[in-house]
């Protein structure tokens, strides 16, 4: 737009016929595992399903239907410390309104937050108050969709906040906030603690803060419910960070080659972090889950994204963030804390609140809650 070392490019999803019919192709020629001598998904993606799905992606999903959708929206490609970063940029038309830049995390893309853009940038459209409106960005992260793959080490969430910070300004706003859940809440809380950063104030749904030492003789019924459920998910749900933190790129080969090894590697994850009954279409259609799962299979990211584990996993909750800070806990959260534990690491929360439905992927899975939330918390930075 200015100058070719900050130019930022129209870009088009646009697969090729050929990637689709070679993904068709694959699906068709799986080999697969024997089922799992149990009956739940103890054991990971029960086979019965996974092949449920796979048969359904091959043969009867519209990719060209959510392609569409998401070219409603207007994307570009800019270039950042030698690497092509993808968003969706969504300006409001309301005069005044707030740029927000709202980041995914994994196993998630943009496509989390198609349910809540229109009425976060137009609310008068949606039940809203113009004094509500945001200039939506939604970036994907160095490694994931239709970014770059970064080809050296370094890209962890704080260069990744640092180029947020950036992409910001290069879009022309120098006063805006952050919003995250996942990796996006660690990237948002780092944009929270540079200090020369653009941004006025943050809000996350996923805050990571550690238990404080000095409660545990006075818990809270949340307390003890979140140290439990850390407990369940450090015994049985994290044996994906580890791999992915560790040897990312020998988890690659499967999950590049294998559809349908990406697509269990990623319905897991949405069985177990979403707020449903058991199975994973409780919380979201299986049109989309398998829209998000083609953020991965057709980029071939199923090594890059992980590699962000490799670089940052380590310190995701480390750093203490004193921007005025929103909070939405969600009860199926992977990881939760309360108001006590979290104000050690935020130190100016001028918003909190505890909702009762609702898990991991919150604008994917209640998105009129998740719309709620983020006009409430940021209405205290406006």
């Amino acid at each position: 737009m200015t100058t070719s070392s900050d130019a930022i490019t129209p870009f088009t999803i646009a697969i090729p016929d050929a990637d689709l019919a070679d993904l068709k192709e694959r699906l068709g020629r799986t080999r697969w595992p024997e089922a799992e001598p149990v009956d739940d998904w103890s054991q990971g993606t029960p086979l019965a399903y996974v092949q449920e799905v796979a048969a359904y992606w091959a043969d009867d999903y519209d990719w060209r239907a959510t392609e569409a959708r998401l070219n409603a929206y207007d994307h570009f490609t800019t270039e950042i410390d030698g690497l092509d970063i993808h968003f969706l940029h969504a300006p409001s038309p309301v005069e005044g309104a707030l740029p927000m830049v709202m980041t995914h995390g994994w196993p998630g893309s943009i496509v989390e937050f198609m349910k809540v853009i229109e009425p976060l940038r137009d609310p008068e459209a949606h039940g809203g108050d113009a004094s509500q409106a945001f200039h939506v960005v939604c970036p994907s992260l160095p490694g994931y969709g239709f970014s770059g793959k970064p080809s050296e080490v370094g890209w962890g969430v704080e260069k990744i906040a640092r180029t947020w910070d950036t992409l910001m300004a290069r879009l022309g706003y120098t006063d805006y906030v952050a919003q995250g859940g996942d990796w996006g809440a660690a990237v948002t809380t780092q944009i929270g603690m540079l200090d020369e950063s653009n941004c006025r104030g943050i809000h996350t749904n996923m805050p990571v803060a550690g238990p404080d030492p000095e409660t545990m003789d006075s818990l809270t019924e949340l307390e003890q419910s979140a140290l439990e459920a850390f407990g369940h998910y450090d015994k049985w749900d994290s044996g994906y960070s580890k791999q992915q933190s560790t040897r990312p790129q020998t988890l690659g080969y499967g999950l590049v080659d294998s559809p349908s090894g990406q697509l269990a590697w990623i319905l897991e994850k949405f069985w177990a972090w979403t707020d449903n009954d058991g199975h994973p279409e409780d919380a979201l259609t299986r049109d989309e889950l398998l829209d998000n799962v083609m953020m991965y299979w057709l980029t071939g990211s199923g090594a890059s994204s992980a590699r962000l584990y490799w670089e940052s996993f380590a310190n995701f909750s480390a750093g203490t963030c004193n921007k005025p800070t929103a909070i939405s806990s969600f009860p199926k959260e992977i990881i939760r804390s309360s108001q006590r534990w979290a104000s050690k690491r935020y130190t100016d929360i001028v918003y909190w609140n505890e909702l009762d439905k609702g898990g991991h992927f919150a604008a994917f899975e209640v998105p009129e809650t998740f719309i709620a939330e983020l006009r409430a918390g940021f209405s205290e930075m406006r």
